[in-house]
């Protein structure tokens, strides 16, 4: 996934630090994603959502609010509005850079700050609001031991995260102000509301308030058990496919035609996770994740490396009235059923293939001890290569 880090000035000229994450393919779409409330575009969260949109072709900018992050500025000079006007001027430099946003991706406050935002982006279609309050204000909850000292000396630091921040009193009476019932209602966008419902952060008592206060077209989507910070990768994951899918219905995502001569499809192949082994795999419009087994410390969120030949293999291979290939354990004679190469992709464009070497990858048990042929073998032949212990690696020629 091609990686851009670039900065520009900021609501106040202060220099915002960004990253644009673009698709190895074509360009679908481009999406502007504002992270929470003190955090920063390079949260677990924000990275994993990104990533898994750009791998689908929708580009994402990803950017640092003023004072968070590598941005400039001074975090106790800043507001819930000058977040907003932030967002305003990223989509104007996006605008400049010819690639309008027409989705906005907010997370918690920053959910609430692109509902508030949408109305002054002309090129936005659709809105995404993640873990995000339906009131501003409710962000003060974070340091509401801090609020009386705020309030008598006009700022104060507090603790949010392990990290010390100063919150100013103006910071207080800006959030008091920040009422988003009339912008989500007069909201001239789709919007989608994903939610956690044991989220401990902000309850999902916001999210239907959000929901209700909205006109359609829009959504809800539960994240299930999902933290409020999206965490663990599933839920990432998850909340990444579930944008992009819905995001279909209301963006202009039509794939170009591939060139004439080239081969139809592309297999793309990205890290998921950088503390681990998951690997992203994009063939045209399927998606898998490939993951490492349990016994490594690796999730399992998908079949290993040495699974996934295998599941190709069993695409190319079919039934015969002669003889029949069942995977170890079937009792001989089974008459179980591979896949048709009617369903295989390899098949569909009459792409042969052939077993590389005899190292074991899987172990197959023929009926009878009968051969097990391609899918392209000519009727009756039942091919030189025997079932036991065969193994594929698949070469298309």
């Amino acid at each position: 996934m091609p990686t851009e880090r670039f900065t520009f000035p900021g609501h106040g000229g202060q220099d915002l630090a960004a990253r644009l994450d673009l698709p190895d393919g074509p360009h679908l779409a481009t999406a502007l994603f504002a992270h929470c409330f003190t955090c920063s575009k390079d949260i677990p969260a924000a990275r994993r959502i990104s990533g898994r949109l750009a791998s689908m072709g929708i580009a994402v900018l990803r950017f640092d609010f003023t004072g968070l992050g590598h941005s400039d500025g001074e975090f106790e000079n800043t507001n819930f509005t000058t977040n907003v006007q932030d967002l305003v001027t990223t989509s104007a430099e996006l605008e400049r850079r010819g690639m309008a946003p027409s989705l906005l991706i907010g997370h918690s406050l920053g959910g609430a700050a692109v509902l508030m935002a949408a109305s002054d982006i002309t090129s936005i279609k659709a809105v995404v609001t993640i873990g995000a309050p339906f009131d501003p204000e409710h962000v003060t909850h974070n340091f509401a031991d801090a609020l009386p000292r705020i309030i008598r000396d006009g700022v104060a630091e507090v603790s949010l995260g392990g990290r010390p921040f100063r919150i100013s009193n103006d910071f207080l009476e800006d959030v008091a102000k920040g009422q988003l019932t009339p912008t989500i209602s007069n909201l001239n966008a789709a919007l989608l509301v994903l939610h956690a419902p044991r989220d401990a952060t902000v309850s999902i008592d916001n999210a239907s308030e959000i929901f209700l206060a909205a006109k359609h077209p829009k959504s809800f989507i539960t994240l299930d058990d999902a933290d409020h910070f999206l965490t663990r990768v599933q839920d990432a994951e998850y909340a990444a496919d579930v944008i992009a899918t819905w995001a279909t219905l209301y963006l202009d995502m039509k794939r170009p035609a591939p060139p004439i001569g080239i081969p139809e499809g592309v297999l793309r192949v990205s890290e998921a996770d950088a503390s681990g082994f998951l690997q992203d795999i994009q063939s045209g419009p399927h998606h898998v994740l490939a993951d490492e087994p349990a016994a490594y410390g690796r999730h399992q969120q998908g079949p290993d490396a040495l699974r996934v030949p295998v599941c190709g293999a069993w695409g190319v291979y079919q039934y015969d009235h002669s003889h029949v290939c069942a995977p170890q354990g079937l009792a001989a004679g089974s008459r179980q059923r591979l896949c048709h190469p009617r369903q295989s992709p390899w098949a569909r464009r009459g792409i042969r293939s052939h077993i590389k070497n005899r190292q074991l990858c899987a172990h197959y048990h023929a009926d009878r001890g009968s051969g097990c042929r391609p899918a392209r073998a000519s009727a009756g032949n039942r091919g030189s290569l025997p079932c036991a212990s065969i193994a594929g690696t698949l070469k298309p020629y």
